[in-house]
């Protein structure tokens, strides 16, 4: 499962950089993925939304109901 996450979290990655942000997993211990928020990502008002509502949405429905996604800084 971890290498399946850290696919789709590659794939997904380009959308950050479109906006001059990115994504540094920290790690990943079975459903749960530490992430960090780099670039504008990371003083950005919307990370919250991004992070829960579009990175861990796309991750429960395309890989495993159960994943959360926890931002570290």
């Amino acid at each position: 499962m971890e290498l399946k996450i850290r696919e789709k979290l590659d794939e997904l990655r380009i959308h950050l950089q479109n906006d001059d942000g990115d994504l540094e997993v920290v790690s990943i211990e079975g459903t749960l993925v530490k992430l960090r928020l780099l670039g504008a990502c990371a003083s950005c008002l919307h990370s919250a939304m991004t992070v829960k509502s579009g990175l861990e949405r796309i991750l429960r429905e395309e890989i495993n109901s159960e994943i959360v996604i926890e931002r570290v800084t």
